[in-house]
């Protein structure tokens, strides 16, 4: 795939799952997909030339290893700032609010100051490692979130005591 074509996806994807954040949402407890969207990318990146600068093999390892931490770092403080409740049905609903806003730009200044020091450090950065890194992201958030989600009693709207 081509640089342009891997900065599309990426856009896309984050913007996917930005949309659905905004506004109320159903969640899944299905344990055997959540993982899909993430295996898919990270399979992308991986068939993909350039995940690691040959000629700076060393920083660029360390540079994909900060990035995928600060990923996963992301996605569960994205995930435990969420709201998450149960209607009177028992489904889960998930929505994001002002502290998970203030994550996503945290975890956006923090990606930046990672491709600038790469970038100081003259070590090639494409698309491959932020699909990673976006993998990572997405994959401790779901987690987490179906975490708590399996946590939760339905509401039945039954008053306390009775």
């Amino acid at each position: 795939m081509s640089g342009v074509a891997d900065v599309v996806l990426i856009v896309a994807v984050i913007a996917f799952v930005l949309v659905r954040q905004l506004k109320p949402r159903r969640l899944t407890q299905d344990a055997g997909r959540w993982w899909l969207l993430p295996a898919v990318l990270v399979v992308m990146a991986v068939r993909q030339p350039g995940l690691i600068d040959a000629g700076h093999r060393a920083a660029s390892a360390g540079l994909l290893a900060a990035g995928v931490l600060a990923g996963l770092a992301t996605g569960a403080a994205w995930a435990w700032t969420s709201r998450i409740w149960t209607d009177a049905s028992g489904t889960v609903w998930a929505k994001g609010g002002k502290a998970t806003a203030a994550v996503w730009a945290g975890g956006l200044v923090l990606r930046l100051v990672l491709y600038g020091i790469g970038t100081l450090a003259g070590v090639h950065q494409g698309g491959p490692g932020v699909m990673i890194t976006v993998a990572a992201l997405l994959l401790a958030r779901t987690g987490v979130l179906v975490h708590r989600a399996r946590g939760l009693a339905p509401a039945y709207r039954v008053p306390a005591g009775g």
